[in-house]
């Protein structure tokens, strides 16, 4: 039956992105930018109601007060596609930067371009880093929030951490906040698998790191502040699904941490 159902679910979740794409094309490129935006976040909300009815899968948000007016600087766990459009609903007018070969993909690139989304080559240095940081002041100039990974990739929940330095220049540059975001979806849409796991877990928005720190302070702060977030949620989220099947690195970190907290 979890196979039955993961089918379902993956089946309708492309469907239903392939045809609010073709339907809706018309309004979203005739419309302003920001009104536009209503399209991906009806998407992420229908996402939401598929995960609910067809998997199982429920969630909730804690600490939707600790999002400040303005500009500022997402920074979630990584650990599912599930990630990268789930809160959609609950922001204004974000911003992402990401690779460029996705602007390539029909219909879904021209989207991608309407919401001035910010395209950058992975592989890039120098002058194109310095004019990706410079297109992405001034999107941020505009009250925009920056969604930013602080780990670059997806990770297995309970894995060890792997954070980038990269996010501690932008805070440096752009000084705006910078709001760590703890989660564990990956327990219920694992990457790299097609499997989905019923149950509910919760994502907790945490207070915001405000400017002014230099970039060594602030990185060290953002890694200690979310993996002790992160650690204390997983503890919750497995207690509160005990029917999980768990990942080998949250197996070992649940490990360690009860033997720390024994």
């Amino acid at each position: 039956m979890l196979m039955v159902r993961s089918i379902l679910f993956n089946l309708a979740f492309y469907a239903n992105l392939i045809l609010q794409m073709i339907v809706l094309t018309p309004f979203y490129f005739l419309v302003s930018r920001k009104r536009a935006f209503a399209v991906p976040r009806n998407w992420a909300r229908s996402n939401h109601w598929l995960m609910k009815t067809i998997v199982g899968t429920t969630f909730e948000i804690e600490g939707l007060e600790n999002i400040p007016e303005g500009g500022c600087i997402f920074a979630p766990k990584h650990q599912s596609f599930w990630d990268t459009f789930a809160l959609l609903p609950w922001q204004k007018d974000p911003v992402y930067i990401l690779k460029r070969e996705l602007l390539w993909i029909p219909l879904f690139g021209w989207y991608v371009m309407k919401q001035r989304m910010i395209p950058v080559n992975r592989g890039a240095r120098g002058k194109v880093m310095v004019e990706v940081m410079e297109r992405t002041k001034q999107e941020m100039a505009n009250g925009r929030q920056l969604i930013i990974y602080p780990e670059g990739t997806r990770r297995p929940p309970g894995a060890v951490p792997e954070y980038r330095y990269g996010i501690a220049r932008i805070y440096r540059d752009i000084q705006v906040p910078v709001v760590p975001i703890a989660m564990h979806p990956g327990l219920f849409w694992p990457r790299r698998r097609s499997v989905r796991f019923p149950g509910h877990f919760k994502v907790r928005i945490l207070p915001p790191i405000m400017p002014g720190l230099d970039p060594d302070t602030f990185f060290e702060t953002l890694k200690t502040t979310l993996e002790k977030a992160s650690d204390d949620l997983l503890i919750e989220t497995v207690e509160a699904n005990p029917h999980l099947r768990l990942p080998p690195t949250a197996v070992t970190r649940l490990a360690e941490l009860r033997a720390e907290r024994a």
